[in-house]
């Protein structure tokens, strides 16, 4: 049986739980240094975590790699560049140097290979995820296939690595000596849980850190301050990615005069994130045009659903094949105002001409089996593929039910990936 082959009667069938709790607790107390951090976690948080993997085959993996490295190469050509920032706000055009810390990568599994649905410059998970994979337990051993954790190793260091060469790639040597993980009410966001691990992870690897409401920054003409200390580098999850809302006033004059180290910056998410960029991913001639090497291209085309941008002249043709799109708002975040075509009105059908919008050819996510109160049943799987300059920092799935993924169904949540490779020949 071939790799994908096991990998489908894998995801469809084995309902065993790969997920040894006890030693995730133990782990997640052990990164904060405290003995009920994993139980309130538990507590505020129940569908956060999977109780099963999901499978991918080498194959698979290798693939989805490939897109990384393809669509990193198109960001690097200048017609491309020229092309993206041209919808972007002027802020977008600033380039201080870094790239973008933990940039990931969207993927549905399809049986034609996988998808890139979006590619996100401040995508959560990461550091939930690393003490996740490593509180595994293999199981479906009758499956004949063997299995290795998709999981990076050596985590921490890298992503004290990504840190320290963001800081460089601004002012050329040393580290940073503050880091600030800065959100709007951080206390309040779903992942808040994340930060914390963050803190103590770069905290352990002496990279003092705090985390930071934006509107509680100072910015007094020479320093970024929170809390009356100057912070080095911010390590960015708002979702405003322009920094436009009056509350980010500080950190936007501070990062305009270079005063402050921001990753993501403005600029990644323009040349990364905005969902109108794929439609330049999926437009073979113009990436021909620009220069792409045409294996990155080939890579792309059978990669990245056909986008177009939504127009008003182009309303009628699209509402006529909805059934077959999936709409995204251009600098739209974790799923919000997305919608499927089959499901949509003529009311939010207005909505959707009318804003910045784009229409991506439906590609269906894969399926995973799971056992809920003794019944089976099958939970819709998203791949992620954290990585930082085109390398693979990690990679996980989010199992879930609805239009869209979300840390709120039952059985559901952050699931570790499981590589399936196919036997050896003549075993």
């Amino acid at each position: 049986m071939t790799g994908g082959g096991a990998t489908e009667r894998l995801n469809r069938g084995c309902f065993c739980i790969t997920l040894d709790r006890p030693a995730l607790e133990e782990a997640l107390n052990l990164e904060v240094g405290s003995t009920d951090f994993a139980q309130r976690l538990v507590d505020s948080h129940s569908s956060l975590f999977s109780n099963v993997a999901a499978f991918v085959s080498t194959e698979t993996l290798i693939e989805m790699v490939r897109v990384v490295e393809a669509v990193e190469a198109a960001a690097r050509l200048p017609g491309y560049r020229e092309a993206v920032l041209s919808w972007a706000p002027p802020i977008a055009r600033l380039d201080f140097g870094p790239i973008g810390a933990l940039m990931g990568y969207d993927f549905h599994l399809t049986v034609g290979g996988p998808r890139l649905i979006e590619v996100n410059t401040n995508a959560g998970g990461a550091f939930v995820n690393a003490p996740l994979a490593r509180a595994q337990r293999v199981c479906c051993a009758g499956a004949n296939a063997p299995f290795e954790l998709s999981s990076s190793q050596d985590f921490g260091s890298r992503i004290v690595e990504m840190f320290t060469d963001e800081w460089r790639s601004q002012r050329g040597s040393g580290r940073p000596k503050m880091i600030a993980i800065v959100d709007d009410a951080p206390i309040e966001q779903h992942l808040f849980p994340e930060f914390t691990l963050a803190k103590a992870l770069l905290q352990k690897r002496d990279l003092e850190t705090v985390i930071a409401d934006a509107k509680d920054l100072i910015f007094d003409g020479d320093a970024l301050l929170f809390g009356g200390r100057p912070i080095d580098l911010v390590y960015n999850r708002l979702v405003d990615f322009a920094l436009e809302e009056p509350r980010h006033a500080a950190l936007r004059a501070a990062y305009v005069g270079g005063s402050v180290v921001v990753t993501p910056s403005p600029r990644a998410h323009a040349l990364f994130a905005d969902k109108r960029n794929l439609t330049l991913l999926s437009n073979g001639e113009r990436l021909k045009y620009w220069g792409l090497a045409q294996n990155h291209i080939d890579v792309l085309l059978a990669a990245v659903p056909l986008t177009i941008i939504v127009s008003p002249d182009k309303a009628d043709a699209l509402w006529r094949d909805r059934a077959n799109l999936f709409f995204k708002p251009a600098r739209g975040h974790g799923g919000k105002a997305v919608y499927r075509g089959s499901k949509i009105t003529r009311r939010v059908w207005a909505d959707i001409v009318a804003g910045e919008y784009t229409a991506q050819l439906f590609a269906a996510p894969s399926l995973r089996g799971v056992q809920l109160d003794g019944t089976r049943t099958e939970l819709k799987v998203d791949v992620r593929i954290y990585t930082f300059g085109g390398r693979v920092l990690l990679s996980a799935a989010r199992l879930y039910r609805g239009q869209t993924t979300n840390m709120r169904t039952p059985g559901g949540g952050f699931a570790p990936l499981l590589e399936v490779r196919a036997p050896a020949e003549g075993s």
